[in-house]
């Protein structure tokens, strides 16, 4: 019976490690398929993601653009925005930027158009703000030199892939969401007023230099009667005294460089019919892309003219004086490659590319005026060429985009006028920079502004704020 009984036990406790082992095991595999399940879902979860951030960003059956255009109608706004853009562009054209970073708030906000509408009408002021004070410019010479204070060599490295630049940046304004926008121009402008304002200080500087000698001159001579004369600053590292061409005028015909504005308009005319043959054919057909491609060589081939004639010493950036003949490939290639930059923002923005253009020119060591006058020439090619691609793409009422441009027109010419006697007046040329710093830093601020609104505007309302889809665009 003891004997029974031991066994039982014995038995009784294999049962139960047996028992403790099978539920031991399922634990073990329940743990594991849940572990199994998890790690299924991650990779899940983190693609469902992906898939939610690309849907965020682009459907092509979508779109968040629809056109605002308010009927034109005498009211306080149009007058309110006349005044806006009449100063917007009396300061855009002294500083070579153009305005647009003031005209395309003015249009969205007061006038009551939509940003991208806005953008278009922005671009048709700027090109009448940069004809007319091209037309002023035409007949003033160099500051400190005895050629025109036009760089035709200059316009003639940039122009052509600013004009590039400006047919991707119109693009880019139809495939960009506005928020995108935003961001690139916060960063842009801020960094660029800021490089712009440092260089006016430091011409400022030069300026006080100079008229302290003057002054001291003076008095030495016993001829100290009271104002000191304006002395431009030297444009080059030579020690001979500058020549003051500040209020010298000549004839339009004296003044024009005929070789370099026929390729520049060689340009203008070819990248002209190449948009209106594009807009014969469906968006997005192979025909569609080469007429775009064709720009490239068209745009390339004059600027690697005029680059390998400037790297081999044949021409010179004259309004640099004796630092304008020696030239590395790497530097060509920059000036080039922020052409196109400019081109990009113009045409993405609807602003002048002067905003990249002006303190571009400043950093090479041009002279305020000449620098302010090269970027204003480039822009009429580009803006117009602008204006061209926004009316094929039906983007903005022609009525409004005539008045607003003729309100530019006059302002800049009124505006060039009175900067120059302030120039003569006070003998400070760095009075061009910090209008120009302070036309960049006010439309950073602007439009910004604008911008960052809208954007939460759109997520308050769940709207779309992807890309849009080229091909489908319908304007």
């Amino acid at each position: 019976m003891a004997q029974f009984g031991a066994k039982r036990s014995v038995f009784r406790s294999i049962l139960l490690n047996l028992l403790n082992f099978a539920l031991a095991f399922l634990l073990v595999s329940a743990e594991r398929s849940l572990k199994h399940e998890e790690s299924a879902k991650e990779p899940e979860t983190n693609y469902n993601y992906l898939l939610k951030a690309f849907n965020f960003l682009w459907q092509s059956d979508q779109s968040g653009y629809h056109h605002v255009w308010p009927e034109m109608e005498f009211n306080w706004q149009i007058v309110l925005g006349s005044v806006i853009g009449f100063f917007g562009a009396a300061f855009g054209s002294v500083g070579g930027v153009g305005g647009g970073g003031i005209f395309v708030p003015m249009l969205s906000l007061i006038i009551g158009f939509d940003a991208k509408s806005a953008t278009a009408i922005s671009k048709c002021m700027i090109m009448g703000a940069a004809a007319s004070t091209v037309y002023y410019n035409l007949k003033l010479r160099h500051p400190t030199l005895d050629i025109p204070i036009i760089d035709y060599d200059l316009a003639l490295l940039i122009q052509p892939m600013l004009m590039l630049g400006i047919s991707i940046g119109v693009a880019f304004n139809v495939i960009f969401a506005d928020w995108m926008v935003t961001v690139l121009l916060i960063i842009l402008f801020i960094g660029t007023s800021t490089k712009a304002f440092l260089k006016g200080v430091e011409t400022w500087k030069k300026e006080t230099i100079l008229k302290k000698e003057a002054a001291r001159r003076l008095l030495s001579n016993d001829t100290g009667n009271g104002d000191v004369e304006y002395k431009p600053l030297p444009s080059g590292p030579n020690s001979d005294p500058p020549k003051d061409n500040t209020d010298k005028e000549v004839t339009v015909w004296e003044n024009i460089c005929w070789k370099e504005l026929g390729l520049l308009c060689f340009v203008w005319v070819a990248f002209l019919v190449l948009q209106i043959a594009k807009n014969q054919t469906a968006a997005c057909s192979a025909a569609y892309w080469v007429l775009n491609l064709l720009q490239i060589p068209v745009s390339v081939g004059v600027s690697l003219y005029e680059a390998v004639s400037l790297y081999k010493g044949e021409r010179v950036i004259a309004s640099k004086g004796d630092q304008g003949t020696n030239w590395r490939v790497l530097q060509l290639v920059t000036y080039c490659a922020f052409g196109v930059l400019a081109g990009i923002v113009g045409g993405l923005l609807g602003l002048g590319g002067g905003f990249i253009m002006g303190p571009l020119f400043l950093e090479l060591g041009v002279p305020p005026q000449v620098s302010s006058a090269t970027a204003t020439f480039a822009m009429t090619f580009s803006s117009s060429m602008s204006v061209v691609e926004y009316y094929l793409l039906k983007r903005f009422p022609v009525p409004y985009a005539l008045y607003f441009t003729a309100v530019a027109t006059v302002a800049a010419f009124v505006g060039q006028h009175i900067v120059r006697k302030l120039i003569i007046v006070f003998g400070r040329a760095s009075l061009i920079i910090f209008i120009l710093a302070f036309t960049i830093f006010v439309s950073a601020v602007s439009l910004g502004g604008v911008g960052i609104s809208n954007m939460i505007s759109k997520i308050e309302h769940h709207e779309y704020m992807g890309f849009e889809n080229l091909c489908k665009y319908e304007g």
